[in-house]
């Protein structure tokens, strides 16, 4: 059981939605479905983070029905075979956690359904992806897809409504809760990072992948359930691709390494990057350079606060690193395209239960948001990658850096 999760969390959750979709549609969400590695073998179980944050359920293809006042959970039947090596679904334990006080079987759910399908023209539930994501390469877990199909099977003229804007709304402002989770995690990444890079320890790894090892075992050792998304360790030229996660170079003397790392504690993931000196001092060029990034940080911090509309505020970070980069001599004008040859990503995305967090880019910062402050400059051509990110709660008077505890 969650020290900082309870049933009142997600009975909250539920029903801030109930408030938020005033429809009178029936509401059915999927969690996800386990993923194939390798013939019988599934990948880690990963949670739909809006499923989780309705239900607190851990189990993949659970059904959460909400229909007006009434609501109930249903659990896909497993074959003896799986229950002998995965386990069973805990009824008591899953409505403990959830509050949902009524658990069915998938026969007696689907019957329910089906029954209430043929009447309505309308069902709420969250929108599938695209089968195969072009823009980052990736294929969507298909158990969204599976539960459309299977609602439109029983009545192909039902229309449905997608929830997600409401829920990236709702994550957007995080509870008490959720920032206590989201510190802790920060807390865990920080001490973990002065753990590895403190001298003379840093000089002794000879490849990115020991870095990452002792990375691991810092998170695990300190309460994490492991890393929120996969770890970068790049340093020299590596640094320039920013998702490097194989880890395998070499570390020299002369280069810098650039770790972008985040522990996950309760679901909820840090995400901090900071840049070092292998050697203990940055030369001339590479120092200059950091301190460039730095001071783009600067800039950004300077303009957070509530009201602010993050589009707007990406755009002024454009111009200022613009300047910053004629300064270097990379540019001679500052257009979109010169800046972003260099600064090749957002200054800031969401954060909290996804790392890349559901949030409104369109809705202007309110007190309670987190978000990253991340600049960095790319120079492929000289071996120089820097990229600084700390992570920031916007709050009634301005904002508190609450990753300001590792020094930059």
């Amino acid at each position: 059981m969650s020290d900082l999760f309870h049933r009142d969390f997600f009975e909250g959750n539920r029903e801030r939605l109930r408030q938020l979709f005033t429809g009178t549609a029936p509401i059915i969400l999927t969690a996800n479905g386990l993923l194939q590695r390798a013939s019988d073998e599934a990948y880690p179980f990963q949670q739909d983070a809006s499923f989780w944050y309705l239900t607190g359920c851990e189990d993949p293809d659970v059904l959460l029905v909400m229909d007006k006042q009434k609501e109930y959970l249903i659990v896909p039947h497993r074959e003896g075979v799986r229950e002998a090596f995965d386990g069973a679904v805990d009824f008591d334990a899953l409505s403990k956690v959830s509050g949902v006080k009524e658990i069915v079987d998938e026969k007696e759910g689907w019957r329910r359904i089906e029954k209430r399908l043929k009447k309505v023209k309308n069902v709420a539930t969250l929108a599938a992806n695209p089968r195969y994501i072009e823009h980052f390469g990736l294929y969507a877990n298909p158990a969204r897809a599976e539960l459309a199909r299977h609602i439109k099977a029983v009545n192909p003229e039902v229309e449905l409504l997608d929830l997600r804007p409401h829920l990236s709304r709702m994550r957007m402002v995080k509870q008490e809760p959720e920032l206590q989770a989201l510190q802790r995690a920060i807390d865990i990444t920080i001490d973990t990072i002065k753990e590895v890079t403190r001298a003379p320890k840093l000089t002794k790894y000879a490849h990115e992948y020991e870095l990452e090892a002792d990375i691991s075992r810092g998170f695990r050792r300190r309460g994490a359930s492991g890393h929120a998304f996969t770890p970068i360790v790049a340093s020299g030229k590596r640094a320039c691709t920013l998702h490097n996660v194989a880890n395998t170079g070499e570390l020299h003397k002369a280069d810098m390494v650039t770790l972008d790392i985040g522990a996950e504690y309760e679901h909820y993931s840090a995400d901090i990057t900071r840049t070092f000196s292998l050697g203990g001092a940055m030369n001339h060029r590479q120092q200059t350079v950091y301190d460039t990034v730095r001071d783009v940080q600067e800039y950004a911090f300077s303009l957070l606060k509530p009201g602010v509309l993050i589009r707007e505020y990406e755009k002024q970070i454009e111009t200022y690193m613009g300047e910053k980069l004629r300064e270097l001599n990379l540019i001679k004008t500052i257009t979109h395209e010169s800046v972003r040859e260099f600064f090749p990503h957002a200054t800031s995305h969401f954060l909290g239960l996804d790392t890349h967090d559901a949030g409104d880019y369109d809705k202007p910062l309110v007190s309670g948001v987190v978000i990253t402050v991340e600049p960095g400059i790319y120079i492929p051509a000289e071996g120089i990658g820097v990229r600084i990110e700390d992570d920031v709660l916007i709050t009634d008077s301005g904002t508190k850096n609450i990753s300001g505890r590792l020094p930059r």
